[in-house]
């Protein structure tokens, strides 16, 4: 079994080998609830890329002692993969956002879609905000990524819009594409924008808005998946597609 990951602040990570010492969340759950002994093996990422291979040399009350015995750094990958996630009822987006974390998605996108029933207002923004953030550390630290994908602000129609202008290749998810996704050529380098949408679907001028940005419809196949199976359906389709990092 790989060693358990857990998060700490960027900059907390020690220059060289050393002792370290593991506390707050992280630490109470490495130490409390996985209840890790000296001599077991974890690994601490800044979240960014960089990351420490330690030994537990103590194990406290909701802390962990950690001698340093390697340290390293995860390049940014050359081709940046983003998934604009539309908000979707019954948490859908919440699973769509966790497994696309798992499938090595560098950055994902709240979009308050014309068909979204879920709508994040004052408050519960924030709130809802603070989950996504949450979901995507937890499948970040489940699936061993030491760089952990960013949760870009809640985008509205004029920021998506903006943000498939910007990138090198922009991708939306439909069932009435001609294309097919397997025939897309990817970029070398950049950003490749994927669009997924609502239960409901993406509205009519939504997608001539999109297409007119510089979006290209692409379906998966004959099936219409899921908005929260969709997205990770498609980012391994691009990761098999590309080859897997």
């Amino acid at each position: 079994m790989t060693s358990p990951l857990f998060l700490v602040a960027p900059g907390t990570l020690p220059d060289g080998t050393g002792q370290v010492h593991l506390d707050g969340p992280e630490g109470r759950h490495a130490a409390d609830v996985q209840r890790l002994a000296p001599g077991e093996r974890v690994i601490l990422s800044d979240t960014r890329g960089r990351y420490a291979v330690c030994t537990v040399e103590q194990a406290g009350r909701g802390s962990l002692d950690l001698r340093v015995e390697e340290l390293g750094e995860e390049p940014e990958p050359e081709v940046r993969l983003v998934l604009v996630q539309a908000l979707a009822k019954g948490e859908r987006d919440l699973m769509a956002v966790e497994a696309a974390t798992e499938l090595d998605v560098d950055e994902v996108v709240p979009w308050q879609a014309d068909r979204s029933i879920v709508r994040w207002r004052a408050e519960r923004a924030d709130r809802a905000h603070r989950r996504w953030e949450q979901t995507v550390a937890a499948a970040a630290k489940q699936s061993r990524r030491v760089r952990v994908p960013a949760v870009a602000p809640l985008a509205h129609r004029a920021d998506l819009l903006a943000r498939v202008g910007a990138a090198d290749l922009a991708l939306v998810l439909h069932e009435a594409a001609e294309d097919r996704l397997e025939g897309v050529s990817l970029p070398a380098a950049g950003e490749v924008l994927l669009v997924v949408g609502p239960e409901g679907g993406i509205s009519g001028d939504e997608l001539t808005a999109l297409t007119s940005a510089g979006a290209r419809p692409v379906r998966l196949g004959s099936a219409v998946l899921r908005t929260s199976t969709a997205g990770p359906a498609a980012l391994a389709a691009l990761h098999t597609l590309r080859g897997w990092r």
